[in-house]
């Protein structure tokens, strides 16, 4: 790992301090692409005003899905925003929460899975000891920077030890990786065969 924070040299990544937005850019964000989840978030600011819980249980799910996402997006925001409302989901105690508390109770949203809510804690809360087994970038980055067919989770939690607890600081430089920051860095996951069917 140190060679390769040497090669790549320092990373920069935005984060959001937010943790409602978050949540909401979250959601919003899965499976589309980043300009199309900017673009409805600006949709959002423009037609609400401010985004904040009041503003979305108002505007409903219509009135969400018109802006460009999915009814079940809709549903998942406004979901969250009325439990903000009636005090059933508490974010300042959720940022106050050890990380494995804080992702299980993020993870208890409507919306947000675990991964998504590893995410947050690294973007947002800025925890510095966060690495996602469930993230396929990071598996491709450790199969290339050291060279393993498969990352089984044995594996993975040997890693988590060793860059504990600067796991988010390994993370960063795993994805820059996985992105050909390094030129000549392969992936070592075994090929997959195409079997070619008779006819």
């Amino acid at each position: 790992m140190a060679m390769v924070i040497e090669q790549v040299g320092h990373v920069d990544r935005l984060a959001d301090d937010d943790l409602f937005s978050s949540v909401i850019h979250h959601i919003i964000g899965q499976q589309i692409s980043t300009k199309a989840q900017q673009t409805i978030w600006k949709r959002m600011r423009e037609t609400l005003g401010e985004v904040n819980a009041q503003t979305i249980a108002a505007a409903g799910v219509p009135l969400l899905q018109s802006l460009g996402m999915t009814f079940k997006k809709a549903e998942y925001i406004t979901d969250f925003a009325d439990k903000i409302i009636c005090g059933q989901f508490d974010l300042d105690a959720v940022a106050q929460m050890p990380d494995d508390d804080a992702i299980t109770a993020l993870s208890s949203l409507k919306g947000i899975g675990v991964w998504t809510a590893e995410m947050i804690l690294l973007f947002c809360l800025q925890r510095p000891n966060i690495f996602s087994f469930g993230d396929l970038a990071i598996l491709r980055g450790l199969r290339m920077v050291y060279h393993h067919r498969k990352i089984d989770r044995r594996l993975f939690e040997k890693y988590r030890r060793r860059f504990s607890p600067y796991c988010s600081v390994a993370s960063l430089y795993l994805w820059a990786v996985a992105g050909g920051a390094i030129p000549g860095m392969k992936d070592y996951a075994p090929k997959k065969q195409i079997v070619a069917k008779k006819r």
